[in-house]
């Protein structure tokens, strides 16, 4: 009771009152000396944990122990969820770095930043789950309540690298190489990177962009090369020895490219889609009827209602509410009509999903999926990266998953029925994509 809710404001505000009270122990090294990075890989890049001050009182321990535990993940304003430990352990690599911290060396050599963030995460669930049926990667939750999270559940049966995991880890990444490369107070970076405090909801946040830009920071190649290193330098640690000890080189090669190929298809190519119960979904109404995949066919629409793109987690979710307030309670749909619906934050949000049958466009429904961007686009165009989202990740992502046939047809909603929808300027735009018919 009275404890904080687990938003990335709360993890700053902890940030701000250590530096005062604290100042010789960082929040890095305090998540550290918490349990944060208690694998034996970051063990031996980081050292061992400091010792947590003594003085604290009541309060403040439990506000520590509540954000800074081992499994700790906070909800950030664009509404995916980050794992603190990955995240802080990249931070901590990054302010080490720009000081000149000697790291230990080991052979063969590794990329601190990324054994402690991606890497020995990686290897391990990779190598664990060989030859048989266990999670590798995913899946993502949800809070119970985006205005005060305390609780995140899991969608699914959990791996070792579920998304918050990764998203903390690609987070971690690449706030880590930024601070290796000019000191800059933490608070100020967590504020800018998140776009915490950001109140016009047009301008989205650098974090919306973390799989592009650890795309750019580390591609497929040079992640299976570190994952590689990784796992060799945990045959040689004590603990996690016995582990690979009857692991025969070329099969540590065959789990580091499964790892960075899974890894980059999932968190990398693929665009994050925000599920139902992040945005408030109203139960289905009746019983869904099943997709038989793969489908043949894509058909692109506008909301026209809300006609103005949606900038932010929190008014992506609300036109999300809106809609399927629409299309259950005036058109008597069973849910919201689209598979996906695409905001201008840089997501992808649940409708009917991959899987169920939806109502966007009447005689086809079963026959493709309907994705529907947010807004009014008969005389304007979405931005660029969001015309991108589905161009260029959602749909080769579908073909590579197995959810849409590799020569698929893409087409209007107007193609299929009397409505002006797209609208004319999207109608044009989707015209120049690879499908159109």
């Amino acid at each position: 009771a009275g404890l904080p809710p687990r938003h990335m404001d709360s993890v700053v505000e902890l940030l701000e009152s250590l530096e005062s009270n604290s100042p010789n122990l960082t929040l890095p090294e305090l998540a550290r000396a918490l349990g944060a990075c208690s694998t034996h890989g970051c063990r031996a890049v980081l050292g061992e944990p400091p010792r947590v001050p003594p003085g604290l009182g009541h309060e403040q321990w439990g506000l520590l122990t509540h954000l800074l535990h081992r499994d700790a993940a906070v909800l950030v304003p664009d509404g995916s969820t980050v794992a603190l430990g990955p995240l802080l352990a990249g931070i901590e690599v990054g302010q080490k770095r720009a000081l000149g911290w000697p790291f230990p060396t080991f052979e063969p050599p590794i990329d601190p930043l990324y054994a402690v963030t991606i890497t020995e995460a990686l290897g391990t669930s990779f190598l664990l789950a060989r030859g048989g049926d266990g999670a590798t990667l995913g899946p993502g939750g949800c809070w119970d309540d985006v205005d005060d999270p305390q609780n995140y559940t899991l969608l699914g049966p959990p791996s070792p690298v579920p998304d918050a995991v990764a998203n903390g880890a690609m987070d971690g990444a690449l706030l880590g190489a930024r601070l290796a490369q000019a000191p800059i107070p933490l608070a100020d970076l967590l504020r800018g990177y998140y776009g915490m405090g950001n109140t016009t909801e047009q301008w989205r946040p650098h974090s919306s962009y973390r799989r592009r830009d650890f795309g750019v920071l580390m591609g497929p190649e040079k992640l299976e090369q570190e994952v590689e290193a990784m796992l060799r330098v945990l045959r040689a640690l004590p603990p996690t020895g016995e582990l690979l000890r009857d692991v025969a080189p070329e099969e540590v090669e065959a789990v580091a490219r499964r790892a960075a190929r899974d890894f980059t298809r999932q968190y990398v190519e693929c665009p994050p889609i925000v599920p139902r119960c992040m945005w408030g979904a109203r139960p289905y109404r009746g019983t869904p009827r099943a997709l038989t995949l793969p489908l043949e066919s894509v058909f692109i629409h506008h909301t026209f209602i809300p006609s103005a793109p949606c900038h932010s987690f929190r008014s992506c979710a609300r036109a999300m509410r809106s809609m399927q307030r629409f299309h259950q309670d005036t058109r008597g749909w069973d849910d919201i009509g689209y598979s996906f619906v695409v905001g201008s934050d840089g997501y992808l949000y649940q409708g009917r999903g991959w899987h169920w049958v939806g109502a966007h466009t009447k005689g086809y429904n079963s026959k493709g999926y309907g994705v529907g961007y947010v807004g009014d686009f008969s005389s304007t165009l979405p931005d660029p990266d969001t015309i991108a989202l589905v161009r260029d990740q959602l749909l080769p992502c579908a073909v590579r998953t197995g959810r849409l046939h590799h020569n698929y047809t893409l087409r209007g909603h107007r193609q299929m029925g009397r409505t002006d929808c797209p609208g004319n300027s999207l109608f044009r735009e989707i015209g120049t994509w690879s499908g159109f018919k």
